[in-house]
């Protein structure tokens, strides 16, 4: 595991330390190395015991089976070049690998270092993305804003049963979506009993989410997203609006489709009534369901997941876990933690 101090690298360890087929021997954090990963997370003294982070050096991860790399985004792109000659696959849970280089470059405003690497790595979102997870080496793990938005719509899309243009997603994340970094919106005294707005039209998960919707859609698909911060911890609630393109729509209608769309997808959970961020806390699923509304002329499609869970390591997991021939939920718990 390249970048193990962050709060990704702290659930990747956590889940992995229930995993039956993975073995974790190397865990790397640079402006940790040295430093007891129990010293950092507590919560892991159980499984970690005395071990340290190490300093990153690409030698030390020769011959290994599977990396993870949970680095700010632009950090994976300067050492992933190094690694994938001397490692069998890379799971990266950073933005760099996500999208193609022109659309990475258009929307982080910098330019891709290693653009022509992009194609090896299979967008990690399994539900929509299986068939092609299974043919490649590499995983770019998407963000966890895209998780729930994309999977909240996809089955609206998948049958054109709604606009492709003007699609509407708003999504409240807690604070550990910010990451470990220190920032001041991150500060207890700025982000309690406070809820705000940011990134507005121009929140980089925005890519994703039309690049995951438009390969379902089968054509181009447009997406407003809106992401506000909330005073939880964890936890992502995503609200999407879209208007019918097709006549006869009812909510009965609606999570029927919804049920057959994800019937083979055992980290989806359709529900009849919306669920809150808590009944997914822990776990690597997405709660969904959808609504139309006649008197507005509008369906109404709702996603509950973890924000490091789902929407991150444990997506990452699931992701490794078809790259290495394992049933997708090897390892990972689908019940989340109440109350």
């Amino acid at each position: 595991m390249v970048g193990g101090s962050g709060y990704t690298g702290a659930e990747l360890l956590r889940l992995l330390s229930g995993h039956p087929e993975i073995e974790v021997v190397h865990v790397t954090a640079d402006t940790n190395a040295g430093a007891r990963i129990a010293d950092l997370f507590p919560s892991l003294a159980p499984v970690v015991g005395e071990e340290r982070f190490a300093p990153f050096a690409v030698a030390d991860l020769t011959g290994l089976d599977l990396v993870f790399t949970a680095l700010p985004h632009g950090a994976s792109q300067l050492l992933i070049p190094e690694m994938l000659e001397r490692v069998a696959h890379v799971v990266d849970l950073g933005a760099d690998f996500r999208l193609p280089a022109d659309v990475y470059e258009r929307w982080y405003g910098e330019r891709h270092a290693a653009p022509e690497l992009v194609d090896r790595f299979a967008y990690g979102m399994v539900e929509l993305y299986r068939d092609e997870i299974g043919g490649r080496e590499h995983i770019a793990v998407p963000g966890c804003y895209p998780t729930a938005v994309s999977i909240a719509l996809a089955p609206l899309v998948a049958d054109r049963s709604v606009e492709l243009r003007g699609l509407v997603a708003n999504a409240m994340s807690g604070v550990s979506g910010a990451g470990r970094t220190l920032k001041t919106t991150s500060l207890f005294s700025e982000a309690n009993e406070n809820v705000s707005a940011y990134g507005l039209l121009t929140h980089r998960h925005t890519a994703e989410m039309e690049q995951a919707l438009s390969k379902v859609a089968r054509r181009d698909v447009e997406v407003l997203f809106t992401p506000h911060l909330v005073p939880t911890t964890r936890g992502i609630l995503a609200t999407c609006y879209a208007r019918p393109a097709t006549p006869g729509l009812s909510t009965a209608r609606l999570l029927e489709h919804y049920r057959e769309f994800y019937a083979n997808d055992p980290c989806v959970v359709v529900v009849d009534e919306p669920s809150g961020t808590k009944a997914t806390y822990g776990a690597n699923v997405v709660h969904v369901t959808v609504r139309f509304d006649a008197r507005t002329d509008t369906v109404l499609a709702i996603a509950a997941e973890d924000n490091l869970t789902k929407g991150a390591s444990g997506q990452a997991i699931q992701a490794a876990n078809l790259v290495l021939g394992l049933p997708e939920t090897t390892g990972l718990p689908l019940v989340g933690v109440a109350p």
